[in-house]
């Protein structure tokens, strides 16, 4: 007899089938209440970009006041952006609690934590450079500053107020106080100067409505290397203000070559509403 043939086993066909998923949940059937109660939980941006755009009945849910209302209960610091868009004929909700422009600091990058972005930059010695803080600032969002040099060294930065949220109706009929600071030290063996200059501006970015200027003493080599604070509030600055210009420079008090003059850092400009 002749040896068997040896046969492969057959081959099975197994057709694969992704997983049934659920149906989608109709949401239509809800009252306004319920359905704002859950509109509530999805982040601000997503609601605006996204949710808003599904029908009319949930544009006109997140244009109103409820699903903002009801995320404020779960973050605190949205409560003084509800109060100012009550003050707004009609209310922008969506837009307002999305941008919440008070209590925030409108500066971008403020302690050179991105480098020079965002920064209107003029380079005077060997320049501005980043460094490491040699003093802690509480509350800073970097340990990270602005080093000058041995010539005047400046930066400046615009802040568009209607861009940051903000509403003409408002900065025009309510002057909610404008809050600028600046910190700024120097390196102990090298001393500093420094000098700072906001202007609020009307809409053509060139009318200065209301400025504030400082130079304060310079600090000698001796200086401990501590920052100090230099700050003021805007009130009551009159109609038309839309531009908030901010502008700070420093130098060393010895002309050394290199980064050994004035040191800035968590520069601000914050809106607030009493």
């Amino acid at each position: 007899m002749g040896q068997s043939e040896s046969r492969a086993p057959p081959v099975v066909l197994v057709q694969w089938a992704p997983p049934s998923l659920p149906a989608p949940l109709d949401l239509n059937p809800l009252p306004d209440e319920l359905l704002a109660q859950i509109l509530s939980w999805v982040p601000g941006r997503a609601l605006v970009t996204r949710c808003r755009l599904v029908c009319r009945r949930w544009r006109d849910l997140i244009d109103g006041p409820t699903v903002w209302r009801l995320q404020g209960e779960r973050r605190p610091g949205l409560g003084a952006t509800l109060a100012a868009a009550r003050l707004c004929l009609p209310p922008q909700w969506s837009r307002i609690c999305v941008l919440e422009p008070f209590g925030r600091n409108l500066v971008r990058n403020p302690c050179g934590q991105d480098q020079f972005s965002h920064w209107q930059v003029e380079h005077g010695g060997n320049g501005w450079n980043v460094e490491e803080n040699l003093c802690p600032v509480e509350g800073a969002p970097a340990q990270t500053c602005f080093v000058s040099s041995f010539q005047w060294c400046v930066k400046s930065q615009m802040v568009d107020l209607l861009e940051e949220g903000l509403w003409e109706e408002l900065l025009d009929n309510y002057q909610p106080e404008i809050y600028v600071s600046d910190w700024w030290g120097a390196r102990q063996g090298a001393g500093g100067v420094y000098s700072i200059c906001v202007k609020l501006l009307a809409a053509n970015r060139t009318t200065v409505i209301a400025e504030f200027q400082a130079n304060p003493d310079r600090l000698e080599q001796s200086n401990d290397s501590q920052y100090h604070q230099v700050s003021y509030r805007f009130r009551q600055y009159g109609r038309g203000v839309r531009y908030v210009h901010f502008l700070h420079k420093g130098k060393d008090i010895l002309f050394w070559r290199g980064h050994y003059g004035a040191r800035i850092t968590n520069s601000t400009v914050m809106v607030k509403l009493s």
